[in-house]
C-alpha cells in the first residue's frame, strides 16, 4: 500500500492506494473512530459494480449501510440533487458521527462533500474516487460544491474528508473516454510542479491508458504533489490557485457549451492548451504549447477550443473563482513545471479569443 499524508494539522488525513482496497474500507473507518449508519452516496452505475463490497466491508465493522443513489452525469450536480441528499439524511435520522462515503467519480464526490459540510453544521465523509480524475485529483483537497447554471462549481465550501481510499483497480471498468479525461489532470501536475513527471508521461503515454505500473506510478505523484500543495494552501488563498492551470479557460467551455457536452477532463484539455498558448502570446514559454498539445494528442486528448463568441467566453470566465476586483486571472506557463498567476487586459484576451470565434 502507497499512504500520503495531507497535512493540514488537526485535518490531516492519509491517501491510501492499493488495489483492492475497498474490501478494507470498513475497519480503516472504524479504526477512525467512526461509527452508526453510514450514508454511501453514488450512482447506479457504480454503486451497481462496487456497492456491495463497499457495504459489506462497512456492515462487517458494526455500521449499518444505506445507499443514496443520484443520477449519473455533471447536470446533476446541483442543488435540487443535493437537497435529494439532505432529505434521505433527515428522513433517515443520520446524526452529526454519521460518516457519508462518497463511491464515485467528481460529481459524487463533490456532492457528496458539500451535503457532508452543511448537513448539521458538518458530518464526517469518506471518499472512495473510482474515476482516474477523481482519484488524481478532486477527491484530495477538501474542495466541495454542486454547480449554478452560471457556472461551475460557486456554491460549495472548504470541507476535508477523514479519509481517501483509490483503488486502481476500479479504473478497469472505466471506459476509454473517461480514463483519457483523468489524464487531463494527470498532464496538469508535470506542468505547474514537476517537469521530470511531465517528461515520464512523455515517454509512457502509451503505456498510460491501460491498467499497469505505469498509470499507478502517474497516480500516486498526482496525489503527492496535490497533497503537498493543498498542505501548503488549504483554502486557495495562495499557491493553491496554480492547480486551476487550464481551468479558467475549461470552466467557461463547460459553461457556454453546457454541461454535459464535454467530460471535466477534455474541457481542462482543451484549457491548458489555450493557457499554454495564451502564455506564449504572452511572451512567456514558447515551448510549453507544443509539448502539452503534443502530449494531449498522444492521449487522444482533445487541444482545440469549439466556436465560442469571444464575449461569452468572457462572460462565463467573469464568474470564475479566480476573479479578484473584477480582473481576470490566469495560471499560465512559464516554463514546464513553472507557473504563474497573471490578470489579463479584456482587449489582449479578445484579441486572442477571436481567432476561435464563430
Amino acid at each position: 500500500m502507497k499512504r500520503i499524508k495531507v497535512e493540514l494539522a488537526e485535518r490531516s488525513y492519509d491517501i491510501s492506494i492499493e488495489r483492492g482496497i475497498l474490501k478494507d474500507i470498513g475497519p480503516a473507518m472504524k479504526g477512525l473512530g467512526l461509527k452508526g449508519r453510514a450514508a454511501i452516496v453514488t450512482n447506479p452505475r457504480v454503486g451497481g459494480l462496487y456497492g456491495s463490497t463497499v457495504a459489506e466491508s462497512i456492515a462487517s465493522s458494526g455500521f449499518t449501510p444505506q445507499f443514496v443513489t443520484v443520477p449519473d452525469g455533471e447536470e446533476y450536480k446541483s442543488l435540487a440533487e443535493a437537497s435529494n441528499i439532505f432529505d434521505f439524511l433527515i428522513e433517515h435520522r443520520f446524526e452529526r458521527n454519521s460518516p457519508i462515503v462518497a463511491l464515485g467519480g467528481g460529481v459524487i464526490g463533490d456532492m457528496a462533500g458539500f451535503v457532508a459540510a452543511t448537513y448539521l453544521r458538518g458530518v464526517p465523509y469518506i471518499q472512495v474516487p473510482t474515476t482516474l480524475l477523481s482519484q488524481v485529483d478532486s477527491s484530495v483537497g477538501g474542495k466541495t460544491a454542486v454547480n449554478h447554471p452560471k457556472g461551475k462549481n460557486l456554491i460549495g465550501a472548504f470541507y476535508q474528508p477523514k479519509a481517501v481510499f483509490i483503488d486502481p483497480d476500479v479504473l478497469t471498468t472505466l471506459d476509454e473516454r473517461d480514463c483519457k479525461a483523468g489524464l487531463a489532470e494527470v498532464i496538469k501536475y508535470g506542468v505547474i510542479w514537476d517537469p521530470r513527471f511531465f517528461s515520464f508521461l512523455e515517454e509512457n503515454s502509451s503505456k498510460l491508458l491501460a491498467p499497469g505500473d505505469a498509470l499507478v506510478n502517474a497516480i500516486v505523484r498526482s496525489c503527492e504533489i496535490k497533497a503537498e500543495v493543498v498542505g501548503s494552501d488549504e483554502r486557495e488563498e495562495g499557491i493553491r490557485s496554480i492547480l486551476n492551470f487550464g481551468h479558467t479557460f475549461g470552466h467557461a467551455i463547460e459553461a457556454v457549451s453546457g454541461y454535459g457536452a464535454y467530460r471535466h477532463g477534455e474541457a481542462v484539455a482543451i484549457g491548458m492548451a489555450m493557457a499554454a498558448a495564451f502564455s506564449a502570446r504572452l511572451g512567456m514559454c514558447k515551448d510549453c504549447e507544443p509539448r502539452i498539445t503534443a502530449l494531449l494528442n498522444s492521449l487522444g486528448l482533445p487541444s482545440s477550443p469549439p466556436a465560442i463568441a469571444p464575449q461569452d467566453f468572457i462572460d462565463a470566465m467573469r464568474l470564475d473563482k479566480k476573479v479578484l476586483g473584477r480582473q481576470i486571472r490566469f495560471v499560465l506557463a512559464e516554463e514546464i513545471g513553472k507557473v504563474c498567476l497573471k490578470e489579463a487586459g479584456e482587449d489582449e484576451l479578445t484579441g486572442y479569443l477571436s481567432s476561435f470565434a464563430k
